[in-house]
């Protein structure tokens, strides 16, 4: 009987084990989409994006959520993002749950936006992510990426600014 449970309590850790490292893979996923979205590495940003991603901000900016591709994505992004000074997001409390070749991935999520202004130097914005991953060729893309807004402060007009400065 003991033996039976020596056994027993040995796969069991070897599960969980597993389940954890994949999870943090998978979360290792999302965060360098961000490391590299601050860093303007644009290109970087394209690969942990599959090749069809369904975006979603409607919660912030009441724009209905949309298909793109991930060479849109980063095109968009770079006609604001380099327009400030700095940026900088920070993500934690991951919850996360893989089946297989697919992963959800819930995470909170705090922007700065920094940018030399008279009205105020920085803007932030609050709320939470939720992530659809897939597998392929055994390395996870983004499939799905929707913002859910909380509340923002700061300077909410700096971001017009940075489009200004974007294009310039």
């Amino acid at each position: 009987m003991k033996k039976l449970i020596f056994i027993t309590l040995i796969t069991l850790s070897s599960c969980i084990s597993k389940a954890q490292e994949m999870n943090t893979i998978v979360n290792t996923t999302v965060t360098k989409l961000f490391v590299a979205t601050d860093q303007r590495n644009w290109q970087e940003v394209e690969t942990i994006f599959a090749d069809k991603v369904n975006l979603d901000y409607s919660s912030m900016n009441g724009n209905p959520a949309v298909t793109l591709t991930p060479n849109q994505i980063t095109t968009a992004w770079e006609g604001v993002l380099p327009g400030f000074e700095s940026t900088h997001h920070q993500i934690g409390n991951f919850i996360t749950k893989v089946d297989g070749n697919y992963a959800k991935v819930f995470c909170y999520g705090t922007a700065t936006h920094y940018l030399t202004d008279e009205g105020g130097n920085l803007w932030t914005v609050v709320g939470s992510y939720d992530f659809d991953l897939k597998k392929v060729d055994n390395q996870w893309e983004i499939t799905s990426m929707k913002f859910n807004f909380k509340y923002q402060e700061g300077n909410t007009s700096l971001s017009e600014k940075a489009i200004k400065n974007a294009t310039k």
